[in-house]
């Protein structure tokens, strides 16, 4: 019996959270949607966590027929977290993740959508598993390491250089406190909720399209539930960007053999447009969409009419069999 919209719209409000076992960590997910569906898993980028995907825009895809898998990534969210400044895994390690998940949830093959971070691990996915990967998303993305592989495209904004060397220097303080404070049998003060809620806000607030005004309540509203949602947030803030990126691997885009399509803000501050294009231009049969008035953000609601419809075409593989609910 076919699944109403209704039924499909209700499905990302009732649905299931599990629990993955990798190695040396447990990641929290959760299902939208019916299991019998083609299936799209959602890797989020460095300092988010699995609800930084708008539940509108998941909906949305729910909507379109599709049971979507949203997770927190090591570090982030429910999930395992490690020492603030010392996280024991690299980049690499985060595909295996992605690939365990894939495995775990008896998926098969996943349509894998990648934001920032994301969209390496993404890349990282379907060059060492390309046998898990069904169709290959990648927003707001770099060809390759970021700001190792591209000299010959725009750097980040000196605002944004800025931001992540002041990111850096707070994870080295926050670990000393860490230390001192354990050294001294003391707790985590939780007196200091708004105060991180804040910082995410204005956190994100250099990331947005300058064209478009700043939805500072929403994001305030975002970053209190994420707060709460956070096993560790200074954990979440600092470790993924502390990251080995692993081995480079521009020159091996090429032998990427998912079905891609890449989608960029016009006015990235993080990866100009140059490098949407380009990574595009690296992966044979890939389709550049731009996104205007975004920025490096998780798809705005003003980009949806736009994103959705082209990842439900990007994601309509007639070939593959219905995996049995």
């Amino acid at each position: 019996m076919t699944t109403s919209r209704r039924e499909r719209s209700l499905m990302v409000d009732n649905r299931r959270t599990v629990e993955v076992e990798v190695e040396g960590a447990e990641l929290a997910a959760e299902l939208h949607g019916d299991p019998a569906d083609p299936a799209i898993l959602l890797v989020h980028g460095a300092g988010h966590c699995r609800l930084n995907w708008p539940d509108g825009f998941v909906r949305r895809l729910v909507e379109g027929g599709r049971c979507v898998v949203r997770y927190d990534a090591r570090d982030a969210g429910a999930s395992t977290t490690f020492p603030v400044g010392a996280p024991p895994y690299a980049l690499p390690d985060l595909a295996e993740d992605a690939a365990a998940v894939i495995d775990a949830l008896g998926l098969g093959r996943a349509h894998v959508l990648g934001m920032s971070q994301g969209a390496a691990v993404g890349q990282l996915l379907a060059l060492g598993h390309p046998d898990r990967v069904a169709t290959l998303t990648l927003a707001s993305a770099t060809p390759g390491i970021p700001g190792e592989e591209q000299p010959d495209l725009p750097p980040v904004s000196e605002r944004l250089a800025a931001f992540f060397a002041q990111v850096e220097q707070d994870a080295k303080v926050a670990k000393a406190e860490q230390d001192a404070a354990a050294g001294a049998g003391g707790a985590a003060d939780p007196s200091g909720r708004e105060a991180v809620v804040e910082s995410i806000v204005e956190g994100e607030r250099p990331f947005a399209a300058a064209s478009r005004p700043f939805d500072e309540d929403g994001v305030r509203r975002l970053a209190a539930r994420i707060v709460d949602h956070a096993h560790d947030i200074a954990a979440q803030s600092t470790n993924p960007y502390l990251l080995d990126a692993g081995p480079p691997w521009r020159a091996r885009l090429g032998t990427i053999t998912a079905p891609t399509l890449v989608l960029h803000g016009e006015e990235d501050p993080l990866f100009p447009p140059e490098h949407g294009r380009a990574l595009a231009a690296e992966i044979p049969g890939a389709r550049f969409l731009a996104l205007p008035g975004t920025g490096h953000e998780v798809f705005p609601e003003h980009t949806w009419d736009t994103v959705v419809p082209a990842v439900l075409a990007h994601t309509a593989n007639r070939d593959d069999p219905p995996r049995p609910a």
